[in-house]
């Protein structure tokens, strides 16, 4: 009895300390936030909106590359660290179609006045089909044959990330390169709150995660394959049993996922910017995301996409001036938060 009450004793001063952990950011930002380039919230309410619209936004493409990496391996069980790569490789093949269509841009690119919509959708829709197949030759070249070993799986994807990006550096340089926006896109849009004028780009890479977000949704709860596919995350040797060709499946998901890397390039080298390394970057971001929200799920891999979003925006406005290089530290005490309070994720189950 002695034990078990220590037991409850040490549960509930854990929680109280957690707590505490997650109320202080809240108060900071909401009342106190001295020294920091914007005041607290209830001071400065525009700066604190624009500031929660980024971390939405931000969010949304964090989404969209990590679905497809979640789906991957909710029902493959393989951790496709190239993923990374087909992003970038996303990237450089639309601003190649884009520019080809243009008509060159010389060495600073092509500006937002010479790109029109179908001049952005098209290399967007192009790079998502071309990586989704280069993924899909990976996995039946590479993978399909070492199925369940996935120390074997991860080195191959490795491999397969390391001589993309060898050839994408010998082919686009060290030098980074903008995917220009349609003009249509390139304009600010008054939200009609605290006077805020938000940029539609932004806005437009929210609404593109939510209608992927849904179509995804819809595809694995209303259709067919969605519902093999969610069958094989759970049981893929009683799937195979009755007679449904799990290969078929494994392929199809592959494609979608690396589909979405690359139309995540697109978004991405629109927003930021294309270079050596970025790869990378995406690929700890997508790690992050599916660790918080649990691996193969897609709510899990929205909410997490949510939290690193918010957490990485307000930690690099709202600390105080002095010490904003500290802000990637915040991403790692989410992750410490996560991951004591659910081992598996927030919505993560044993495989």
């Amino acid at each position: 009895m002695t034990e078990l009450a220590s037991s409850r004793t040490a549960r509930r001063i854990g929680r109280g300390l957690l707590a505490i952990v997650v109320a202080f950011p809240v108060i900071w930002v909401l009342f106190i936030a001295s020294g920091t380039s914007f005041g607290p919230a209830v001071s400065d309410p525009k700066d604190f909106l624009i500031t929660l619209l980024n971390g939405i936004t931000a969010a949304a493409l964090y989404f969209v590359v990590a679905s497809g990496f979640t789906l991957i391996f909710g029902l493959m069980r393989v951790v496709n660290m190239a993923h990374g790569a087909f992003f970038l490789l996303g990237g450089y093949i639309a601003l190649d179609i884009q520019r080809n269509m243009v008509g060159g841009g010389g060495g600073l690119g092509l500006s937002s006045a010479q790109v029109g919509l179908s001049q952005w959708l098209l290399p967007l829709l192009a790079a998502a089909a071309i990586v989704g197949g280069v993924g899909l030759l990976m996995q039946q070249l590479f993978l399909r044959w070492n199925q369940g070993q996935d120390l074997r799986q991860a080195l191959i994807t490795i491999a397969v990330s390391i001589i993309l990006a060898d050839q994408m550096l010998a082919h686009y340089g060290g030098i980074a390169k903008d995917i220009s926006w349609p003009r249509t896109f390139d304009k600010f849009v008054n939200l009609h709150v605290s006077g805020v004028q938000y940029t539609f780009t932004r806005l437009v890479i929210l609404i593109i995660g939510i209608a992927i977000g849904a179509a995804l949704w819809l595809w694995l709860k209303r259709t067919r394959t969605g519902m093999v596919i969610r069958a094989g995350v759970d049981d893929r040797d009683m799937v195979s049993a009755m007679g449904i060709n799990i290969q078929l499946t494994f392929a199809i998901a592959f494609l979608v996922g690396s589909a979405l890397a690359g139309m995540g390039g697109v978004i991405g080298g629109s927003f930021a910017s294309l270079a050596p390394g970025v790869d990378a970057n995406w690929l700890l971001n997508s790690l992050v995301v599916v660790i918080i929200g649990g691996m193969g799920s897609l709510g899990g891999a929205a909410i997490g996409a949510l939290l690193l979003g918010l957490t990485t925006n307000f930690a690099a406005a709202y600390l105080p001036s002095d010490y904003t290089f500290y802000s990637i530290i915040f991403t790692f005490v989410l992750l410490a938060i996560v991951l004591a309070v659910r081992p598996l994720g927030i919505f993560g189950r044993p495989a």
